[in-house]
């Protein structure tokens, strides 16, 4: 396994292929996410331990959903047991994931605590994942929006983020260190920086053109009323297309010996 450098324009069709392949298994994939954010809202219920647990998960729900994506791509329907793919191999494989959780909770941990200092309070975890609830109204957006230690929370979390980006991918598939996968996914991500901003602002594009369409709808069909109405919805379809790509920036960032993937489709 290397490091492959590609094109900035390859950031669009990752874009392109996680849409295609959510479109292949909306419900599953959508639902497989919903699963997720429903664990990360009831352990957030827990003061303290119960927001670290559920940071702690995300590296492995987030190989789950990689893993969902590969089976979606093979025309097979991902099955609610992919969700757990980096516990099903025993405990021998499981624990650098943990590991990784453990890394990736404090990272975050330590990040929120350092832009509250910067720029005052800054949303909880929890608050963020209150989609998964339902509770995610115009109103909480826009106080999201327009927090500013939300944005210095955001500033800081880049190169946190670019770190564990391929980092579980690496650990389960692979057998790197949780310490090395760190490494080489912010290489990764640094390397193929052009096609990683195509990728943001393809996503940005496409979340901004599905908002649009939805304030439309909202208008013809009812206001506000309408709009709390398809929010939900909406949010957890785009969210979920959202780490549907995920697994294309990795394939595609590492030269392996597997095959190429089976039944992918074209961009």
């Amino acid at each position: 396994m290397k490091l492959q450098l590609v094109a900035p324009g390859t950031g669009l069709s990752w874009v392109k292929l996680g849409v295609k392949t959510f479109l292949r298994q909306p419900l599953a994939m959508s639902g497989l996410f919903f699963m997720f954010m429903a664990v990360v809202s009831v352990l957030s219920i827990v003061p303290v331990v119960g927001t670290a647990l559920s940071l702690a998960l995300v590296p492995a729900a987030t190989l789950g959903l990689m893993a969902a994506t590969r089976e979606a791509l093979q025309g097979r329907f991902p099955m609610p047991l992919m969700l757990v793919t980096a516990f099903r191999q025993g405990g021998e494989r499981a624990r650098p994931m943990l590991v990784l959780g453990g890394l990736y909770a404090g990272a975050l941990l330590l990040v929120l605590g350092v832009a509250s200092l910067a720029a005052g309070a800054v949303p909880a975890p929890a608050e963020l994942g209150d989609v998964a609830n339902g509770e995610m109204t115009p109103e909480r957006v826009r106080t999201t929006l327009f927090n500013p230690g939300m944005w210095w929370a955001m500033l800081v979390y880049v190169p946190v983020l670019m770190a564990f980006w391929h980092a579980p991918a690496l650990v389960h598939w692979h057998g790197v260190s949780p310490g090395k996968s760190l490494f080489f996914s912010l290489l990764a991500c640094w390397r193929n920086k052009g096609a990683m901003l195509v990728y943001s602002v393809g996503w940005l594009g496409v979340f901004m053109l599905i908002g649009l369409v939805l304030s439309l709808l909202s208008a013809l069909l009812g206001g506000a009323a309408a709009m709390n109405l398809v929010l939900y919805p909406a949010v957890l379809f785009m969210a979920s297309m959202f780490h549907t790509s995920i697994y294309f920036t990795f394939r595609d960032s590492f030269v392996t010996d597997e095959p190429s993937d089976p039944a992918e489709p074209t961009v």
